[in-house]
């Protein structure tokens, strides 16, 4: 009977094993990809901070490049970027198709491409990169923001493909920040949406959760969930073996 019992525990332990490093594996896999935060911003809203977050999904090289695009069909106004500390930004402006109307005058070009350089981003680790901006457009209900993030060895990952509607998410998707319709108690600049919105440093920043870290998590519990539950087979097994054999003798 001892025998038997520990061949039961040993199956059991294996079966729980796997499938908790499969569930493991797949909540890596789901916090991997280029996001931006916070997830959403009122439309129109102004005086705010977009943070995109890079992590490294690579094991044996590092981040040495992060390109984003900033759309110009509907583009974002007064950019500026934040110092990172090792990484240097070049700031490429675009002529706007149509110029955009502002209380502050008439503005014929805005920022299309922020490319950080110099920098590292380790295997396991990842990097917030900070942009504040002046307005965002109340003309469309998203932004995508594509992006290019290339390793030291060569290797360049395009985040940049766009999710269908009612679609399932794509392999690589591009950023994107929702844009919302203004509260009731938004006085119409959006900028009380804004400031609530907006991290405060580089350090909150990196604890604002996107739903692909909520899901990254929740896959995690549930893994150790999984984990109990085979443990609990297990002991039941050996439970009901002692009891069988206690009705031979």
């Amino acid at each position: 009977m001892s025998t038997t019992r520990t061949t039961t525990l040993r199956r059991a332990a294996a079966v729980t094993a796997l499938t908790a490093a499969s569930v493991l594996a797949a909540a890596g896999v789901a916090s991997a990809h280029v996001t931006v935060h916070p997830e959403s911003y009122a439309k129109g809203a102004t005086d705010g901070v977009l943070s995109f977050r890079v992590p490294n999904e690579e094991d044996g090289a590092s981040t040495t490049k992060v390109q984003v695009f900033l759309p110009t069909d509907h583009p974002v106004l007064g950019v500026l970027v934040s110092p990172q500390d090792g990484w240097t930004a070049k700031v490429t402006n675009t002529k706007l198709k149509t110029p955009v109307k502002t209380d502050d005058g008439t503005i014929t070009d805005a920022v299309s491409e922020i490319t950080w350089t110099g920098g590292k981003i380790a295997p396991g680790q990842y990097e917030d990169f900070d942009v504040a901006f002046g307005q965002l457009p109340d003309d469309t209900d998203q932004l995508t923001f594509k992006t290019l993030q290339t390793y030291s060895d060569g290797k360049t990952v395009r985040w940049i493909e766009e999710a269908e509607q009612g679609g399932e998410e794509p392999e690589n998707p591009a950023p994107v920040l929702k844009l919302t319709a203004k509260g009731a108690e938004d006085d119409g600049s959006g900028a009380s949406t804004a400031s609530s919105a907006t991290p405060k440093s580089s350090d909150s920043s990196k604890t604002t959760a996107s739903s692909s870290d909520s899901t990254a998590r929740g896959l995690g519990v549930a893994g150790l969930i999984v984990g109990v539950l085979g443990l609990a087979a297990a002991a039941f097994a050996i439970v009901r073996g002692r009891s069988t054999g206690s009705r031979s003798e």
